[in-house]
């Protein structure tokens, strides 16, 4: 191939994070209101590691959603098509097939006039469950947004149909996403609507995102409940509903006796923030964990108490100790402020301290642990991994103890 028709054939090359566009759509005129328009984060599980699309040239994908049902219409338009181009003997992606492998069958248009019929009958569309929790936050402009949180399982009339659209954004918007087996009994959900009044003055709903949470048996006769998956709509993010999501499953389960504790699978680290700050805004009030307390170390006590009242895990427990201690730490008091940063340097440690153990008792059983040990940072490596570690940890801890201070 040539210089010239390599330079060619990127003109059919596309980013698919950039000319995919996602739209919620509430009603007809916001078809055409590009300020709604979204783009997905990911989309390597679609179009591959390098997320482009071969082909096309001035590409542009259209996944629209109903905003309350989430009915999809998919449509796609381009100037020109490298399969007209006979002499390049090079074939387009299909892109309707590889994204229609994410949509569950007949749960999608590419006929916009079809999309737009379904569209016109949104009002009639009501949240699934039972809601369990609603709240407002106010605006700039003295108005306020209602949302509302509903507990859902698969035996909740129409809502398998209705996740089956929703877990669409998962692959877009949740990097390694994967959708789950909605059969089985022991998932729950708990889905986020915003409630709103229409044009016509209707109360209508507008799906903002969702929760499932897995219930694991714990012996004997236990569960310990596992937040799989979370996702936010892009719209709606960055106005605390992760939390709000996060705060929603420990009421849920905070009074029932047969749940152990409630833990995270595989946590991004937007999500990790997220739950730390909930947990240490919960434990905030929690005698045990009055500063006097946290100043005095980590104890059993704080372990209990966590888990009795909030069921926090013990290790979980101890992230919320060293981040409520710093928000009782006067870090411009040197003795103070060096005694949190070694109590944090201790954990960070253990890891380290824990190899060094391992490889001394395999010594001792005449294992040859010369290429082993030179795996490990020499003293002063690991002085300054540790000091550079402390300093990452300290700095996301104080981004949670601004944000508790926003809210007091």
């Amino acid at each position: 191939m040539t210089y010239l028709q390599k330079m060619e054939m990127k003109q059919y090359l596309s980013n698919a994070l950039e000319c995919i566009e996602f739209k919620l759509i509430r009603d007809r005129s916001q078809i055409d209101d590009d300020s709604i328009s979204f783009h997905p984060e990911f989309a390597h599980q679609i179009f591959g590691e390098n997320e482009t699309i071969f082909g096309y040239k001035d590409l542009q994908i259209r996944l629209y959603y109903t905003s309350g049902p989430l009915n999809i219409y998919m449509g796609s338009k381009h100037t020109s098509r490298i399969d007209d181009n006979q002499s390049v003997g090079l074939k387009s992606d299909d892109i309707f097939s590889s994204i229609s492998k994410l949509l569950t069958t007949g749960c999608y248009y590419t006929n916009i006039d079809e999309f737009l019929s379904k569209l016109d009958k949104e009002e009639s569309f009501q949240p699934y469950g039972d809601k369990i929790f609603s709240w407002e936050i106010e605006g700039d402009d003295n108005s306020s947004r209602t949302f509302e949180i509903y507990e859902c399982t698969i035996h909740t009339p129409g809502f398998v149909t209705y996740h089956a659209r929703l877990q669409t954004f998962l692959l877009w918007f949740v990097d390694a996403a994967s959708y789950i087996d909605s059969s089985d009994p022991n998932w729950m959900f708990f889905v986020c609507y915003e409630r709103y009044t229409s044009s016509d003055g209707r109360p209508r709903y507008a799906t903002v995102g969702y929760t499932s949470i897995y219930k694991f048996f714990g012996y004997p006769q236990h569960i310990r409940p596992r937040i799989s998956q979370m996702l936010v709509l892009p719209p709606f993010q960055g106005m605390g509903i992760g939390a709000k999501f996060v705060e929603t499953v420990y009421n849920r389960f905070k009074g029932d006796p047969t749940v152990i504790d409630i833990t995270v699978e595989d946590p991004s680290d937007d999500f990790r923030r997220v739950r730390n700050f909930v947990d240490a805004k919960l434990c905030l009030d929690l005698p045990e964990f009055a500063p006097d307390r946290l100043k005095a170390g980590f104890s059993k006590e704080m372990i209990k108490a966590a888990k009795t009242a909030w069921k926090i895990n013990a290790k979980q427990c101890r992230i919320i100790y060293e981040i409520l201690r710093l928000n009782a730490t006067n870090v411009n008091q040197p003795n103070e402020y060096r005694d949190y940063r070694l109590c944090v340097k201790q954990r960070l440690n253990v890891a380290y301290h824990k190899q060094k153990e391992d490889l001394k008792k395999m010594e001792k059983k005449g294992v040859d642990i010369t290429a082993a040990s030179a795996m490990l940072p020499s003293t002063e490596e690991h002085i300054e991994q540790l000091k550079a570690e402390y300093e990452v940890q300290e700095k996301e801890y104080m981004r949670i103890i601004e944000r508790l201070k926003m809210e007091q």
